[in-house]
Parts: structure tokens; sequence; C-alpha cells
């Protein structure tokens, strides 16, 4: 049985080395896209910044209030997509100033806080890889370790319970 358990145990380290190598790969095509996705809109709103720097001083809330109190519908409409715009490109920068930081935060900002729209994207054009650079390897290596450590715990804590329970009944058995 120890012999199973033994390569059962290594399976389990490369798999979890396997996975943990992912993450590091994973958050870097998430920054990336997060990237993208502020380019493009800083390119959409470029027109509109110059119209604000030439009539209002750069000031995109004056041009904001000139599209609200417009009597033209088609130009109040468009005021709502130019705020549209600025809403997504400050969201944007706020995601890539929260992924300016090491490996574990960045990696547990996209599992917790990242936009979910651009996480399912990322997820859904994923490219598989193996990095061999040091921090993906250190973090695959950490994922190993504590898959490992869980798994020992947890079988550490069945055989005790197990121990427990023959007890229990052997107890009764020998009154």
């Amino acid at each position: 049985m120890s012999v199973i358990y033994r390569y059962l145990m290594i399976i389990v380290a490369c798999v979890s080395l396997l996975i943990g190598l992912q993450v590091p790969s994973f958050v870097d095509q998430y920054q990336k896209r997060v990237d993208a996705h502020l380019r493009e809109v800083i390119v959409n709103l470029q027109p509109f910044v110059e119209i604000a720097t030439k009539y209002f001083d750069g000031d995109m809330e004056k041009l904001l209030a000139l599209h609200r109190n417009s009597e033209a519908q088609p130009f109040k409409e468009e005021g709502k997509a130019i705020e549209q715009m600025l809403q997504r490109k400050t969201h944007f920068e706020a995601e890539l100033s929260a992924l300016n930081t090491d490996l574990a935060h960045r990696a547990l900002h996209v599992l917790l806080h990242s936009d979910q729209q651009l996480r399912e994207e990322a997820l859904a054009q994923y490219s598989y890889t193996v990095p061999l650079d040091i921090p993906a390897l250190s973090f695959g290596a950490g994922a190993a370790i504590a898959v490992l450590l869980i798994v020992e715990l947890l079988m550490a804590l069945l055989r005790a319970g197990i121990a427990v329970v023959m007890r229990l009944v052997r107890a009764p058995a020998a009154n």
C-alpha cells in the first residue's frame, strides 16, 4: 500500500507543479489583455480628448457637461458613450495598478478581484505554457509543496480518525 501511496503522491506533486506553473502565465496573459483594452479605449477617446483640449483646456468634464446639457438627443447619447469610455479607461488603469506588484499579489488579485469579463476572455483564449523562469518555477514548486502538505495533513487526520474509531470499536468488545 505504501508504494501505491508514494506513486500517488508523486502524481499529485507533478500535477500541482504543472498547475502552479500555469498561474504566472495566466496572470501575465490577463495583464496583457487589460493593457490591450486600456490602449484601445485611449485610442477611442483621443478625438474627444483633442476636442476637450481645443475648447476646454483639456477638461473632459466640461465636454461631458456640454453633451449632457444639449437639447439634441443624439448629442446627449454621445456624451453617455464618452462617459462610458472614460469609466472604462479609469477601470483599466486601476486594474493595471493593482497588477503592478509581486506575483503572489497579482495572482490573488486575478483570482479574487479581477474583472470577470476580462478574466473569462483570458481564460477562453489562454494558451498553456510551461514557463521556465524563476518566478514561475517558484510558484509551481510552492503550489506542489502546499498541495502535498495539505494531502499529508488530510491523510494524517484520516489515520488518526480511523485509529480513534478502531479504539472505540475494540473498547466495548473488551468489556
